[in-house]
């Protein structure tokens, strides 16, 4: 496939209103550069594994010591572009970040690009809500800790402040920021 510029869609499973972002990547970008675009865009910060999931089949790094590499339908994902796994428009595919909190993503090929030379990739085009916080517990944990943030006089209020370094606003999206990120990274130089 000549190279193309793909405009995808990330959405966090189970997020009410919907935490998105839009972004264009190039569609010969390796998966492991295009975690790391994830992890930008949506705010993590790249503390746990993480997976692509296609169907039945899970595509991530292999670590030397993961004893269930071999009991899964994994495929080390190190040389695989974004291509390989997304082909045409309207393709979805999974992205899981932590295990342990659980955080899904569906990742949507809205559009292939042709390639002018001009683009800059990647960028984030627009997006909506606030990432959910590290190792608040998944989503349930998330509106929980939102619900608990509305409750000044809350008994765990102070704790979250405490452990959040203070306001948190769910509502918050800084797209420059953002793209500060992703072009301070040097995404396609990952070494293998």
């Amino acid at each position: 496939m000549a190279k193309k510029i793909f405009q995808i869609k990330i959405s966090l499973i189970g997020s009410k209103p919907n935490i998105w972002r839009r972004l264009l990547i190039p569609s010969d970008l390796l998966l492991p550069d295009f975690h790391r675009i994830i992890q930008s865009a949506m705010g993590w910060t790249n503390s746990h594994l993480h997976q692509f999931i296609l169907g039945k089949t899970m595509y991530a790094g292999k670590m030397e010591d993961d004893d269930t590499w071999d009991e899964f339908e994994k495929i080390d994902y190190t040389k695989i572009k974004v291509s390989g796994v997304l082909k045409k428009e309207k393709d979805k595919i999974k992205y899981e970040y932590d295990f342990g909190d659980g955080w899904e993503h569906n990742i949507l090929l809205e559009k292939i690009l042709p390639d002018d030379g001009k683009t800059k990739t990647p960028v984030c085009l627009k997006g909506k809500m606030n990432c959910p916080p590290e190792d608040c517990g998944g989503i349930w944990g998330y509106y929980g800790m939102l619900e608990i943030l509305k409750q000044p006089k809350h008994e765990e209020y102070e704790s979250y402040m405490e452990w959040l370094g203070g306001d948190f606003d769910p509502e918050e999206f800084d797209i420059v920021y953002v793209n500060e990120l992703l072009e301070e990274e040097d995404f396609g130089c990952i070494e293998l």
